[in-house]
């Protein structure tokens, strides 16, 4: 497996543990539709929190969550409508962004909530 493929799997499990800790109860992970794979799927309570996970060894091109991009938005919201069609759910639905930093000097973990409101989601819909 290539190193940034390795990077990217320790990444979302360190996202998951995160989650777990904050008390999250995970419902799926690399759920697939179309051409969409959304990380983790993770329920508090009655939101359902659609999680993207970007994982980097170094800022030094930008911040991890800059790396998500309009188009890979479009393609989540998609997925995960079919997703709550698809499994009857009644829930609020929040997309987050888990940011990580991850090399030798150490780990750093952002949970950014409500992060593609960021992205202006209202136009890309």
């Amino acid at each position: 497996m290539a190193a940034h493929n390795e990077l990217g799997k320790n990444g979302e499990e360190l996202a998951v543990q995160f989650l777990l800790k904050k008390g999250y109860k995970i419902v799926a992970r690399n759920f697939k539709f179309q051409k969409a794979e959304v990380d983790i799927i993770a329920r508090k309570g009655k939101t359902l929190a659609i999680i993207e996970v970007k994982t980097r060894s170094t800022p030094d091109f930008g911040n991890p969550q800059e790396f998500v991009k309009a188009k890979q938005i479009q393609n989540l919201v998609k997925a995960v409508d079919h997703f709550i069609t698809d499994h009857n759910l009644d829930v609020e639905v929040r997309f987050d962004i888990v940011a990580i930093i991850k090399n030798k000097a150490g780990t750093r973990l952002e949970h950014l909530e409500d992060a593609f409101l960021h992205f202006g989601q209202k136009n890309i819909i």
